[in-house]
């Protein structure tokens, strides 16, 4: 009887001890809650860009973001987008993303040279990275945490949201035959490429996209840079100029930006920054892709129906601008050690990229 009752009471005790151990406590319930809680919350942002609603390339990129990251999320985070001045004027997305007015925004780094001097080059440089360089300098050579360190005193998470591909040598309506010929012009053009137009002797004007036409039409401007083939037949650029002029020495490849508010992104579960960054790699990609597509088709209907005059900048006017722009380059960096480190990894990158793509690339390009 003993030993029964022994037996019992041991038995017992186990079946509570695991009946313990597999239930979970109030601590452990409490917790799953949260975190059940936290994944399952929604979360709505707004984004401002710097293009007009929908443009095409530049403005369905974010538009496509903001779809990728609702898709991938289930609903869970929701981006409602909005077009050059329609929250935010068009050259003020920086600061509304860094303020917190809105949680996203999209643009181009080289808008905030004025506040950021090494933001320049995680846009483009004249004579520098193509876009399958910039992105292989911004995801495997270092470009990215330096762009995050840039940006990280403004609360400001940058993303590589985009890229153009070389652009086209711009609208005029006379012809460069020397350098001589860009003395007293007012052209605008933005970033490193505007700063090698002045000291050519030209007078760089910075504008929105929206206000290109009008600015050129009118004479306010004497010529203009836009993006390419398929943006420029879109503003119409060809009923203002006559002269079309490539190759786009001074935006060999221009990459825009996904910028993130900081706070805004630290507030999201884990599982939805992935999803943020990895629809910022689809944004990102897909751009390049588009406008590889589409610019071609866009030229030939400039040519053929619009009778523009396509031009190539002469040999020695590029030999000219790029002795210019290597000095410009080397002097701002020279200026300012943040801006230094910036360009001494990007130089170190296009020298290294350069010599592989001579043989590879560039090779198989001329004998194609």
């Amino acid at each position: 009887m003993k030993r029964r009752h022994f037996i019992s009471a041991v038995g017992a005790t186990v079946v509570g001890a695991m009946l313990a151990a597999c239930t979970p406590s109030d601590d452990a319930n409490s917790n799953k809650q949260d975190a059940t809680s936290t994944a399952q919350e929604k979360f709505k942002w707004k984004l401002v860009t710097s293009w007009p609603k929908n443009f095409p390339g530049l403005g369905e990129a974010p538009e496509r973001f903001a779809e990728e990251v609702n898709r991938m999320s289930n609903g869970r985070l929701t981006i409602k987008v909005y077009g050059g001045g329609e929250l935010v004027p068009p050259l003020e997305v920086f600061d509304a993303v860094s303020h917190g007015t809105a949680e996203a925004g999209h643009s181009a780094a080289y808008y905030w040279k004025g506040k950021i001097p090494a933001a320049q080059f995680f846009s483009t440089v004249p004579f520098g990275l193509n876009a399958q360089e910039f992105n292989s300098w911004i995801h495997y050579g270092g470009g990215l945490e330096l762009w995050r360190e840039a940006y990280e005193p403004f609360g400001v998470i940058p993303f590589a949201g985009g890229n153009t591909g070389v652009q086209m040598g711009g609208w005029f309506n006379k012809e460069i035959n020397s350098l001589d010929d860009l003395k007293g012009l007012k052209m605008r053009i933005p970033g490193l490429g505007g700063e090698v137009l002045q000291r050519a002797g030209g007078t760089p004007v910075n504008l929105p996209g929206g206000e290109i036409f009008t600015a050129l039409q009118t004479g306010t401007i004497d010529a203009t840079e836009w993006v390419g083939p398929y943006n420029d037949l879109a503003f119409g650029l060809h009923k203002a100029a006559k002269y079309y002029y490539f190759p786009g020495w001074h935006e060999p490849g221009t990459a825009l930006e996904i910028t993130i508010n900081k706070k805004a992104f630290d507030k999201l579960p884990t599982d939805l920054q992935a999803i943020v960054e990895n629809a910022a790699r689809v944004a990102n990609q897909d751009m390049l892709d588009e406008y590889t597509a589409r610019n071609n088709s866009a030229l030939v209907e400039l040519i053929s129906k619009h009778n523009v005059e396509l031009r190539k900048y002469p040999e020695d006017v590029l030999e000219k601008l790029q002795v210019i722009s290597e000095s410009a380059v080397k002097e701002i960096a020279d200026s300012d050690p943040a801006i230094a480190k910036v360009y001494d990894s990007y130089k170190a990158f296009r020298d290294s990229v350069i010599q592989y793509h001579e043989i590879s690339e560039k090779a198989y390009i001329n004998a194609r």
